[in-house]
């Protein structure tokens, strides 16, 4: 579990305002072994539905699925593109699909992102859904995990997928701010001729780094990698049933083979009996020149001959041929065999390290639930002045839960009965900054309001009302809000959009868009000097 530092001198606001800073530095002990998402999980301008995002790696994947075995690819450089790298005469490596996002995406949460991987893993192969959102999990923390390790791409991939990465780009950055037009999602590929629940190779986005990496969560992943497990275990069924066809048709190919022998063999020793009894004649007739029938018999007995030689060539030829299928069909079913003997074995090994983790996690949870927990901000974005809400034990500081929501603006959030109230979001991509519930169980946000609201505004409590600036198409206002994010009041009076709010008796004191300063009535929001 992470530790921070509470600073004790908190940022109390004379309007109650509840909020505790700490370095972000001190939740990246672990950054190198650890892979945690940075997604934007503030308000949106349009919010799309997962349906819809799925449909975008399903349009690429249907395109695929029309012939996995050939090399192709679709969509648009500027938004979504797959490659469908395959290269049937380089053996020996890895056949890849690579998912590029563009630089016009919008995607800026990895949920969006493995919606849209398990999409795509869908329409083309025929994945079930939960099996390709499973898939999706481990792909993007393997491409996380090898973000910018080109030389491990170069060990395991063929030349036609390494001709499609970059150093820079290859694999899938933790932040969402460096996806759009700097991603190669690498998905390896086992098996494109079948297809099914075979295409993907498990084995390596489920290696040893990425299990490790995954463990790290607070939850460890458990849902994730039982659910891998069972793929594997499926894996393994469906390699050990074409393990035994395969044994079966060597079998058949051996008795083949051994027929085969056996007529070689026969065909053999007629032809060296012809050729024994072409010698006698060839000496009888050298014996007797003068002798027609010797010499008849003798050209007849070498034609004999050289005609039960072709036939051995032609037998050792079939036994030959016949030989390849044998081997091959004896190297079918040793290779189904391994590939079942590995998938148990890595399952059987996964399933022993889930049993102990999930009786760690448990024991954290009883654990945080016993300790005297409270709720505070720290630092996300020191640069840009971004928080986040945390739930942390209070007796030594570790953190419990963290809130996915990371912009909340101006170091401000405020209790109420729901949750806490803040501003939260960007102005980039998608993004929308609008006032937000946060609910304090799951820590996401609960509503938000319908009005955009000022970047630098302020956020100002006054008993269930709240206080802030609001941008209408680049000119701000001073809003007043319900606890449940219902616009009750908007000023006419224009103001700046950092105004400070003051709340007095029955004022407010704000800085208008001339930079004067303006009182204004807390009962309807008017200029009290002017009644507008």
């Amino acid at each position: 579990m992470k530790k921070i530092i509470l600073i004790t001198a908190a940022l109390i606001l004379a309007f109650n305002a509840f909020c505790l800073e700490v370095d972000e530095k001190e939740l990246k002990g672990t950054e190198n072994t650890t892979i945690e998402f940075i997604n934007y999980a503030g308000p949106h301008k349009v919010i799309d539905s997962a349906e819809s995002i799925r449909g975008i790696g399903s349009i690429l994947g249907t395109e695929v699925g029309k012939d996995a075995t050939a090399p192709s690819a679709y969509g648009t450089s500027a938004r979504y593109r797959v490659v469908h790298a395959v290269d049937a005469e380089e053996k020996g490596k890895l056949d890849a699909d690579i998912i590029f996002i563009g630089s016009d995406a919008t995607v800026d949460h990895i949920d969006n992102v493995r919606r849209i991987i398990s999409g795509y893993l869908s329409s083309a192969y025929g994945y079930s859904e939960k099996d390709a959102a499973t898939l999706s999990v481990f792909v993007t923390v393997y491409n996380a995990v090898y973000r910018g390790k080109l030389d491990v791409y170069q060990a395991k991939y063929k030349s036609v997928v390494l001709k499609n990465l970059t150093e820079a780009d290859c694999g899938l950055s933790v932040n969402y701010k460096d996806w759009p037009g700097k991603s190669q999602i690498v998905i390896p590929l086992f098996d494109v001729k079948e297809g099914g629940i075979s295409t993907v190779d498990t084995s390596v986005i489920s290696d040893t780094k990425v299990v490790d990496s995954m463990k790290e969560d607070d939850g460890k992943n458990i849902d994730s990698r039982k659910d891998m497990v069972d793929l594997k275990e499926r894996e393994s069924e469906k390699a050990s049933e074409k393990a035994k066809t395969a044994q079966k048709n060597a079998v058949e190919e051996q008795k083949k083979l051994d027929e085969q022998k056996a007529k070689t063999a026969e065909t053999k020793k007629e032809a060296e009996q012809a050729q024994k009894k072409a010698d006698e004649k060839q000496k009888t007739a050298q014996a007797n020149p003068n002798d027609k029938q010797a010499q008849k018999e003798a050209a007849e007995a070498k034609k004999d001959a050289e005609k039960k030689q072709e036939a051995v060539k032609q037998e050792e030829k079939k036994e030959a041929e016949q030989e390849k299928k044998t081997e091959k069909a004896k190297e079918t079913a040793k290779t189904q065999q391994a590939v079942a003997d590995k998938k148990q074995t890595e399952a059987q090994s996964e399933r022993k390290e889930i049993a102990k983790d999930q009786k760690e996690v448990q024991k954290a949870e009883e654990e945080a639930e016993k300790a005297p927990s409270d709720y505070g901000l720290i630092l996300s974005d020191e640069k840009n002045l971004l928080s986040k809400l945390v739930k942390f034990n209070r007796q030594t500081g570790a953190i419990i839960k963290n809130s996915p929501v990371s912009v909340i603006r101006n170091r401000t959030i405020y209790k109420a009965a729901d949750g806490y109230i803040a501003i939260a979001g960007e102005e980039k991509g998608n993004g929308a900054i609008k006032l937000v519930v946060i609910n304090a169980d799951t820590m996401e946000i609960a509503s938000e309001c319908d009005n955009k609201i000022a970047a630098d505004s302020v956020l100002v409590q006054d008993g269930s009302d709240y206080y802030c600036v609001v941008n209408d198409d680049g000119k701000f206002y001073v809003a007043k809000f319900g606890s449940d994010l219902s616009l009750k009041l908007k000023s006419p009076v224009e103001v700046k959009s950092s105004t400070p709010i003051t709340v007095n008796a029955s004022e407010l004191v704000v800085t208008g868009k001339d930079g004067k300063l303006k009182v204004i009535s807390r009962s309807d929001l008017k200029d009290v000097a002017s009644g507008k």
